[in-house]
């Protein structure tokens, strides 16, 4: 059985609306899960541990005589380490360890020591840099089990200086995945609630008689986690809202189209609203992308879902060269961009919008998701036109510094008090104008 996938040609006159088509998602805005994700944000607030306690035996049909008593010790956390076969050990571990790297540079290069500087009259101007205090790490539990999100969301907390990690996992049904365990102790989490849904997200938000309040929530979930999320922003700040995974591969046809397959497969198998897309300039080569989809759809334990993600939301598209290529790549404004071709840094060069760029033809976007160490937290839904991947930034804030001396208190005092007087604010006139001589 073949793959109805969808067949563009950037030529047709009618193009860029049907890409629109193609492209558009809208992330969680079901009015019955806000409604329901606000209902439970509202008692956790008013009930606290109660209402935790109450949706955590409904919802994952765990019973608990407290929320305590849902909490992971760091012992267990290590225990679960301890008890992985090596080879999985050493993977988590190096995993771990060139996340941990990349971020380490990332702070060194993104300005993380902040500045001063001194002008002629004495003035000092700057700023400051300082970590959060408590952040929180929503994991998803259940059907999947990611370990690589507790290192990618837990590690560059820990490098940007957040003193405590707090992370939420639910276990339906009470089981707990170790290896997500042994991750949180490789990463740093200080505590583990095995929790989930709106209702973790309103533990963190408000925090409660066990839970203490958290200043961020990051990682992903489901649709209630998302609304939770976006209701609960402003009382905590929050990473993004993510929409379903994506990858964008620009090919001008010189990888194998096996290996071309193979990547799309690796995002449209996350789940049936994920979106797999191939640009290429060569007609000819496309046709073969689609005949490796075909015969390699059967061997994939996940082929199901594969199936739909390409049938509903999947793309290959015949562009008129590789320059084009790019521009439609900054119109799609990707979460994952392969650029699988000859001389990719060139094309790069060409591409504004994209979460994470994945350049030659071994750059595969499952190494990314794992362990090349760059983040794997992206924005999706277009939203890499304005936003960036989770950083050590994401866990830090900025203080101004304004250290005037009197010298500089004549200058500035005269400029504040005639801005002020133009906008009719007496009092901040005066107070500037008292410092002068």
């Amino acid at each position: 059985m073949t793959i109805a996938i969808r067949k563009l040609d950037a030529a047709d006159a009618d193009f860029k609306q049907t890409l629109s088509a193609v492209l558009a998602f809208e992330a969680g805005e079901d009015e019955a899960i806000d409604r329901a994700a606000a209902a439970i944000l509202a008692d956790v607030k008013l009930r606290g541990d109660a209402a935790v306690l109450e949706y955590t035996g409904r919802f994952d049909r765990v019973a608990a005589p407290s929320v305590g008593a849902l909490e992971i010790g760091r012992e267990a956390m290590q225990d679960a380490l301890r008890q992985l076969p090596p080879a999985r050990r050493a993977a988590l571990e190096a995993a771990a360890g060139r996340v941990r790297s990349y971020h380490e540079r990332q702070k060194r290069e993104c300005g993380s020591d902040g500045f001063l500087y001194t002008e002629e009259d004495g003035t000092v101007l700057g700023q400051k840099v300082t970590p959060l205090d408590r952040v929180g790490i929503y994991v998803p539990g259940g059907k999947a089990a990611y370990p690589s999100s507790v290192l990618m969301n837990a590690i560059p907390a820990k490098v940007a200086g957040v003193q405590e990690v707090i992370m939420v996992v639910p276990t339906p049904d009470g089981v707990q995945n170790q290896l997500v365990l042994a991750a949180a102790a490789i990463a740093g989490v200080d505590r583990v609630f095995t929790i989930g849904g709106a209702q973790a997200v309103g533990a963190l938000a408000y925090g409660t008689a066990t839970i203490p309040p958290v200043d961020k929530i990051v990682g992903p979930g489901n649709a209630y986690v998302a609304a939770a999320k976006r209701r609960v922003f402003g009382v905590v700040g929050i990473d993004m809202i993510a929409g379903p995974s994506e990858i964008l591969v620009i090919c001008d046809g010189s990888t194998d189209p096996d290996w071309i397959a193979m990547d799309l497969f690796s995002q449209a198998e996350h789940d049936e609203l994920a979106q797999s897309i191939l640009l290429c300039p060569d007609a000819a080569y496309i046709a073969k992308v689609e005949e490796s989809i075909n015969r390699l759809l059967p061997e994939m334990p996940r082929r199901d879902v594969i199936r739909t993600s390409l049938t509903d939301r999947g793309a290959l598209i015949k562009v008129r060269d590789m320059d084009a290529a790019c521009d439609i790549a900054n119109m799609i404004a990707a979460e994952h961009l392969e650029i699988s071709a000859e001389n990719a840094q060139h094309w790069a060069d060409k591409v504004r919008h994209a979460g994470a760029m994945f350049l030659g033809r071994f750059s595969s976007e499952a190494l990314g998701d794992y362990c090349a160490g760059p983040n794997h937290v992206l924005p999706t839904s277009r939203t890499a036109r304005f936003s960036s991947p989770l950083g050590v930034y994401d866990f830090q804030k900025r203080s101004s510094i304004i250290q005037v001396s009197a010298a500089g208190a004549q200058t500035l005092g005269a400029i504040a008090s005639e801005l002020a007087h133009g906008e009719g604010l007496q009092a901040h006139a005066r107070s500037a104008e008292m410092r002068l001589k």
